[in-house]
């Protein structure tokens, strides 16, 4: 049924792609269509960023964060389809390469040049595999880019209420790209945020479960991968796990909520977490 929603609508939950920009409602960003003139990045917002709700909100508190440190972006909007990672991931390679074909052709139309994206999905296929098919890009994780902006001083935060927060890698952040500092050093930019690791981390870090197009699967035998990592999450007795990826803030989140956790365990993306900090008072999410 995934690769159905994808050969009909561009995205895996056979969402209206006509809505793919409602996310960005009354934040002021302009498409490419409209010729927005010069733009520092495009922003690459993703399916799980376009139609999800919980991951609507992260990629709302990323564009609140770069428009506050002046940073200028576009997005495609309804011209931008699933990148068709899951769709390579599974096999289906003709659908990647269908998928991936039409993005390419869109950004090369625009003259893009530069990306910024939250997923690490969409991150690994644009900047890996799109050059396979004629898409070279600059392609940057919105922790890279948060992380830098902070260390340049072009953003700044507010000192907040004391947290203690566990970061989850991604795997594909970390193990396929080395990203690994970058939001943690976002992270520790934050006033009054303890970082804590889990046990397993960085190159030794452990899957949430949903890769390798498994996000789209029910894990039917044993344990849930998603359970034993928001266990060890929770061992830390930090109060927030940090994520860096929508599949990742979905498992988790799902499985705190499972397990009982949810009213003592938080998994929030770094850039929600970052935001909070923009303002006194929490956003919602």
């Amino acid at each position: 049924s995934a690769f159905k929603n994808l050969e009909k609508a561009g995205n895996p939950w056979g969402v209206d792609p006509s809505t793919r920009a409602d996310w960005a409602e009354g934040l002021g960003i302009p498409s490419m269509a409209d010729g927005p003139g010069e733009v520092e990045y495009l922003f690459w917002v993703g399916c799980a960023g376009s139609f999800d709700d919980r991951n609507r909100k992260v990629v709302r508190a990323t564009a609140e964060l770069l428009a506050a440190a002046g940073v200028r972006i576009a997005i495609l909007g309804p011209e931008e389809t699933c990148t068709g990672d899951f769709a390579r991931r599974a096999g289906n390679e003709y659908l990647f390469q269908t998928l991936a074909a039409q993005n390419v052709e869109t950004l090369n139309r625009y003259g893009v040049r530069r990306i910024v994206t939250a997923c690490p999905h969409c991150f690994n296929t644009l900047r890996n595999e799109y050059p396979q098919l004629g898409g070279r890009y600059e392609v940057v994780h919105h922790s890279e880019l948060l992380a830098r902006l902070l260390a340049e001083g072009r953003l700044r935060l507010e000192p907040g209420s004391s947290l203690s927060v566990a970061f989850h890698d991604s795997c594909y952040l970390g193990r396929h790209n080395g990203v690994y500092d970058a939001p943690r050093d976002a992270l520790r930019a934050a006033p009054g945020l303890e970082l804590v690791e889990m046990p397993r981390s960085r190159e030794n870090g452990f899957c949430c479960g949903a890769g390798g197009a498994r996000m789209w699967m029910e894990e039917r035998i044993g344990t849930k991968v998603c359970d034993d990592r928001t266990a060890e999450a929770a061992a830390t007795g930090a109060g927030v796990v940090a994520v860096a990826c929508p599949f990742c803030l979905t498992m988790l989140a799902d499985a705190a909520a499972d397990g009982g956790r949810e009213e003592t365990l938080a998994v929030r993306d770094v850039a929600q977490i970052l935001a909070d900090r923009l303002s006194r008072g929490p956003r919602e999410g």
